[in-house]
């Protein structure tokens, strides 16, 4: 099974002490989105989990003890460094900050662990297209020796975000190729693989590749294991990533990033923060006498059954083999 820790909230940054909590106790809930009294119990033992996945913006608070979870799993970092300041980003550390971050979680995990996510790539008066040349020429010039790819996508415009970012400027197609020709560029620049998430559209003629930012060909070469040949489903359309389990909960992020999906609003994730209980095994509120708890399904794609040579089996000697 691959584990995702953040594609529903930044749990890194904001619920590092349960996150280290649950992998010590061997086991998370997590509830149904859908289905709010059905919860879902995963064991978090290595045999039960292929990857740990983390996506986060700051890195800083769980870096001092994020040996206990890479000692013990295979894992691969999403680390998201945008052009956007605190009126888009209020809860988001400052480009120089972050930077800083990634070089040290870099040197923690090795480069061939860590993306950079610069996304959602949107317009407003303030961050035009000549603000994200700029700032993402800055950010790549720093961090292109110190990651194994980058991966940007262009803004959704889904409902909510008309309500929550009103000054946001859709893009057009020209715009979209504008942007890709000048990351392309700037990649190509700096030796730095570049990649679109979540579309079919193709960008290759800017030397962009179109992939999935999470297949079992990218877990596989950034832990030296290797997985099943299976076809990657998506989450949603133009998604080309491997199926994941995620333990987070929606409503819970306190960034407040203006173009969130995952939030309602940044009032509901502070209403929901004071559900946060460390020792629970939820990561919003406690177990109620109402719900129902099930097993999750935790097939492995690893190829075979025998455990494989990897990070956490053979420590230095497969960090020798893996470079």
């Amino acid at each position: 099974m691959i584990l995702n820790t953040g594609a529903r909230t930044d749990t890194v940054q904001y619920f590092s002490e349960w996150l280290l909590k649950r992998f010590s106790e061997g086991y998370v809930y997590t509830r149904n989105p859908l289905f709010p009294n059905k919860v879902v119990k995963y064991e978090l033992s290595p045999d039960k989990i292929d990857v740990v996945l983390f996506c986060s913006k700051n890195y800083k608070p769980i870096l001092p003890r994020l040996h206990e979870i890479t000692n013990r799993y295979r894992t691969y970092f999403y680390y998201t460094v945008t052009a956007y300041g605190k009126d888009v980003e209020p809860g988001v550390p400052d480009i120089d900050e972050s930077i800083q971050t990634l070089i040290a979680l870099s040197d923690t995990v090795g480069k061939r662990k860590i993306a950079w996510r610069y996304d959602p790539v949107l317009l407003t008066d303030k961050y035009t297209v000549e603000v994200h040349e700029k700032t993402f020429d800055r950010i790549a010039r720093e961090i292109a020796p110190y990651i194994d790819r980058c991966i940007f996508s262009f803004v959704e415009m889904y409902g909510k975000l008309k309500t929550n970012m009103p000054e946001i400027i859709p893009l057009t197609e020209a715009d979209k190729n504008r942007i890709a020709a000048i990351m392309g560029g700037i990649a190509k620049k700096y030796g730095m693989y570049i990649q679109t998430c979540g579309t079919d559209v193709s960008y290759g003629e800017y030397g962009i590749n179109r992939s999935g930012c999470t297949t079992l060909e990218i877990l596989g070469t950034a832990n030296c294991c290797e997985f099943k040949d299976i076809k990657h489903k998506g989450m949603r359309n133009g998604c080309h990533c491997i199926e994941s389990r995620d333990i987070g909960a929606y409503d819970t992020c306190l960034n407040g990033c203006k173009y969130c999906y995952a939030n309602k609003s940044p009032r509901k994730a502070r209403e929901n923060f004071v559900y946060h209980d460390p020792d629970s095994p939820l990561l919003s509120g406690k177990i109620l006498p109402f719900d129902e708890i099930v097993d999750g399904c935790q097939k492995s794609f690893l190829k075979s059954a025998v455990k494989q040579i990897s990070l956490f089996d053979k420590q230095q000697a497969a960090v020798v083999n893996c470079l």
